[in-house]
């Protein structure tokens, strides 16, 4: 690497500094301010807020790259523009080319760096802090309070009322249908020990056997159960799916499909974040034109049209997802279509320049 690119490597990481030191601690001040609203109600204090707002970070700054991408390298690149730094490159024949690969390259370098976040640290601190938030409001963070949990495959359906931790169901309804859908088996147990993934042990059991016309009633004081779900799958259900990690959102796509459930909302969550990450490779290219085409154009004015624009393609983001949601889109499409047509008009723009 040579010096030239060296420095320019090195303002963009400023500027993506920069534009983090900005953008995250507003908006998490926005948090801050939604946790501060329940103080008071159970045991939550000013300190659970604090917490709890620290707990989101990771996913809000994961939810900001595109943003932090397109403002952090417009400031770098315009800073440079602005001090003649650039126009003094070019004229010492440093070609557009050479300029766009040092933030392109940190661009990877902070993709890499949000993969990281979002597979072990954001979806963690983020369950974190809504157990810990549920505790401390008095809310239950045992799964499965009130309605139950209902899961299904091809010819059963089951019902948890409650799952204390990951070895304990209480309140389980199981019901097994023939292939015509007619009810064969109604069982009830009181509470279930998961011995593991596939295998359980019903106590108190009550078995009903519906033959025709005819019901057989059956009383055991436990019976082992083949389990077509395991207590992973089932903390997933009750758990949003933007704060699962990738993996997660695989396999539960996966679980759901196979067991003929709509994934639809899950998949497109899994998607999204490859979409998110096609935006921020979308933004960062973006940045490079919106400079180099305003070279004349102070910095302040720069990062005002630069953050109209980011606030106008998460905006539509937003509706395209959503919308797509609402209307049984294809998910895989519906979460990559907006950040590939975002790098496609990026590449033209940036084509003027090369």
């Amino acid at each position: 690497m040579t010096i030239i690119n060296r420095y320019l490597t090195l303002q963009v990481l400023i500027g993506l500094v920069v534009a983090t030191a900005v953008i995250l601690p507003a908006f998490s001040f926005l948090d801050l301010l939604e946790q501060l609203g329940k103080v008071g109600t159970g045991t939550y204090r000013v300190q659970d807020a604090l917490l709890d707002t620290s707990f989101l970070l990771p996913r809000r700054f994961i939810q900001l790259a595109p943003f932090i991408a397109l403002l952090g390298t417009v400031f770098a690149l315009g800073r440079l523009a602005v001090n003649l730094e650039l126009t003094a490159l070019r004229v010492a024949g440093l070609s557009p080319t050479r300029i766009s690969l040092a933030p392109l390259g940190v661009g990877l370098a902070l993709l890499l760096f949000i993969a990281v976040l979002e597979q072990f640290v954001a979806p963690y601190l983020q369950q974190k802090a809504f157990s810990n938030q549920a505790a401390a409001l008095g809310k239950t963070t045992e799964l499965g309070k009130g309605l139950g949990i209902w899961t299904r495959d091809e010819q059963n359906i089951l019902r948890i009322g409650e799952m204390q931790g990951d070895k304990r169901a209480e309140n389980i309804e199981l019901m097994h249908f023939d292939r015509n859908g007619f009810l064969v088996t109604y069982t009830h147990a009181k509470y279930a020990i998961v011995i593991d993934d596939n295998l359980w042990e019903l106590n108190d059991v009550i078995t009903k056997t519906f033959t025709g016309e005819r019901v057989e009633s059956a009383n055991a004081s436990s019976i082992l159960w083949k389990s077509f779900v395991n207590p992973e799958d089932i903390s997933t259900l009750n758990k949003s799916p933007e704060s699962l990690s990738p993996t997660e959102l695989f396999q539960h796509v996966s679980f759901l499909r196979d067991t003929g459930q709509e994934a639809d909302a899950y998949s497109m969550a899994l998607w999204r974040k490859m979409g998110g990450a096609l935006t921020t490779i979308a933004m960062l290219l973006f940045s490079i034109p919106f400079v180099l085409s305003s070279a004349r154009t102070g910095l302040g004015r720069k990062m005002v049209l630069a953050a109209l624009m980011g606030v106008g393609i998460y905006l539509v983001d937003q509706i395209i997802a959503n919308t797509g949601l609402r209307l049984n889109f294809n998910p895989l499409l519906t979460a990559l279509i907006p950040g590939l047509v975002l790098i496609t008009l990026a590449s033209l723009w940036l084509r003027r320049f090369f």
